[in-house]
């Protein structure tokens, strides 16, 4: 069914609700096995109307941030779903306590449970009106960001719009566009200040009430993360500023000679050649044609699963006003549907969503026929491993995407990912710091970032862009308000993809397998087991973070910008 066919209808609380506590009743009165697993079905139906309802409406009121009607409907789920999740947790409870459990395991598999088993850390009924107050709060500060309508170059602009003059060939557009945007955050900057203390506050009160030290675990476990800790995210954090930060600096002073400048000013970060970055070689429908080809050649699988993609519309590509920023892919339950959210702005960051979002979409798709939802996604740094594997996948269709300029994509693309880990591993000490500080004033969450800038990236400086320079930049990054903890998978997973490019540079056919294997594998294991079942090595473990690096030099000797 098309997306724009699909209907909508807010849930039936009561009914949904009575349902749950029935089930909840009658669990640990059934004689068999097979008696709960029929009721783990009506679960999963449940939760698959929910979910789509919730998914529907997430979508339409991130395409219109000013639709009224769904931006309601937006709110009614961010108060009603932690009051549903309390009768789901009964029932979960239940099921648990099965003394059939073993049985169980061999139909739901055994991290169901242990998957089932850190959930059950998060929630308690006391906390309700703090994750409402929660939701609240990072609704608003994703409508704050979508209100940004920025006058330059003769046009308004979104924060999506305006990155094409931010990464501007003419050095002189793109500090003015960087001057327009520190602008902005100055003028929001006390209200982004307010909301981020009330959700670090809030998050702290949760964690505190559930008999955690502090949000840090907290964060871990309501992201499922279920085969590693902060201290193996601290041991990755070493790796990066030890052995990867001395790399960039030294691509950024090549970068800085590209460009023709006596020192690297913020408003030249994401320019890596003087004549921009290369560019697609057209707008929303050749690109799609592009990708619809590339994937059709790639494998039946992605071939069958683009098409599905196509026929039934399942994108929302081309930024617009009162749009919600970025990129992401969600999944619609009922139709068995993913769906592909993106802002084009005609820069580069056009394909690599397109690609992006498109692995997380093929990967979804291919886990759309699994019994149980809880093991279709994988903890999230599985999950970005699936969509960032895929931008590295594609390289041998870069032609489709951006012509003659495609091996100067290729050079682009290898640098742009080893550059991204640095910042990527500020943004989870930023986090980590802040929930293990809660009492910080906005000040001295600002001086934390602006010190963590200098460790991570000294070759940058933000003069003349007064709020950036002061510590607020880490307000343009969304995931720190709406996602909590949500980060540094992007960094493990950029790593693991990585692994992934370098299997390929010698057997593209034989690295795609392993890929394939990996994602339809869904979240039937482990990050751990995912990788190493890939035959590759953990990015925690010693060294792996400068073997990477030390093949993408390689690479980026022979092929330079």
């Amino acid at each position: 069914m098309k997306f724009t066919e699909m209907k909508y209808r807010r849930p039936d609380t009561a009914a949904i609700e009575m349902e749950y506590r029935d089930m909840a009743q009658r669990f640990p009165l059934c004689a068999s096995p097979e008696e709960q697993l029929e009721m783990l079905d009506r679960h999963e139906k449940l939760m698959g109307d929910v979910n789509t309802m919730g998914t529907l409406a997430y979508i339409r009121s991130s395409i219109n941030t000013t639709d009224s009607f769904y931006r309601e409907e937006q709110d009614f789920f961010d108060g009603w779903g932690p009051q549903l999740q309390e009768y789901v947790q009964q029932f979960l409870d239940q099921v648990l306590a099965s003394p059939f459990r073993a049985e169980l395991e061999k139909t739901t598999g055994e991290l169901f449970f242990r998957d089932l088993e850190i959930a059950k850390k998060t929630f308690s009924p006391e906390i309700i009106p703090l994750m409402q107050e929660e939701n609240r709060l990072a609704t608003e500060y994703e409508q704050l960001l979508a209100s940004a309508d920025i006058a330059i170059q003769g046009e308004q602009c979104n924060l999506s719009e305006i990155i094409r003059h931010q990464t501007s060939s003419d050095r002189k557009i793109r500090q003015e566009a960087w001057e327009k945007t520190d602008a902005f955050f100055t003028e929001k900057g006390q209200r982004m200040d307010e909301i981020y203390d009330a959700l670090v506050k809030c998050r702290t009160k949760q964690a505190k009430a559930l008999g955690y030290e502090n949000f840090v675990q907290l964060g871990y476990d309501r992201l499922g993360r279920n085969c590693y800790s902060p201290a193996d995210v601290a041991a990755f954090r070493d790796q990066v500023a030890k052995d990867l930060v001395p790399v960039i600096a030294q691509l950024k002073e090549k970068q800085r000679q590209r460009l023709g400048v006596s020192r690297l000013c913020f408003w030249d970060e994401d320019t890596l050649l003087p004549h921009g970055n290369p560019a697609p070689v057209g707008g929303e429908e050749e690109l799609v044609e592009a990708a619809g080809k590339m994937y059709r050649e790639m494998s039946m699988q992605t071939g069958e699963f683009f098409d599905f993609m196509r026929e039934n519309e399942l994108f929302d590509l081309l930024s617009k006003k009162g749009k919600a920023g970025g990129g992401y892919c969600t999944y619609i339950p009922n139709y068995k549907s993913p769906f592909i959210f993106s802002n084009f702005n005609g820069t580069v960051d056009d394909v690599q969503v397109l690609t992006h979002e498109a692995g997380h979409a093929f990967a979804a798709y291919r886990a759309r026929n699994l019994r149980y939802l809880e093991n279709m996604t994988p903890t999230m740094e599985s999950a970005e491993t699936h969509s960032m594997s895929m931008e590295l996948f594609s390289r041998p269709w870069d032609e489709g995407f951006f012509g003659e300029k495609a091996e100067e994509f290729r050079s682009y693309q290898l640098e742009n990912c080893l550059d991204f880990i640095p910042y990527g591993t500020m943004v989870d000490e930023f986090q980590t710091k802040v929930y293990e500080n809660p009492e910080w004033s906005p000040m001295q969450r600002k001086e934390l970032w602006a010190n963590l800038e200098k460790k991570y990236r000294p070759w940058l400086t933000f003069e003349g862009l007064p709020y950036f320079e002061a510590g607020g930049y880490y307000q343009w990054k969304h995931h720190i308000y709406s996602s909590p903890m949500y980060y540094i998978d992007y960094c493990l997973a950029q790593v693991t993809a990585l692994e992934f490019w370098e299997l390929s540079e010698k057997d593209w056919q034989g690295a795609f397998a392993r890929y394939l294997d990996f994602v339809n594998s869904a979240g039937e294991k482990t990050f751990r087991g995912l990788v190493h079942g890939a035959g590759l090595k953990l990015p925690f473990e010693s060294g792996c973070v400068k073997e990477v690096a030390e093949k993408v030099l390689e690479y980026l000797e022979k092929h330079p910008l």
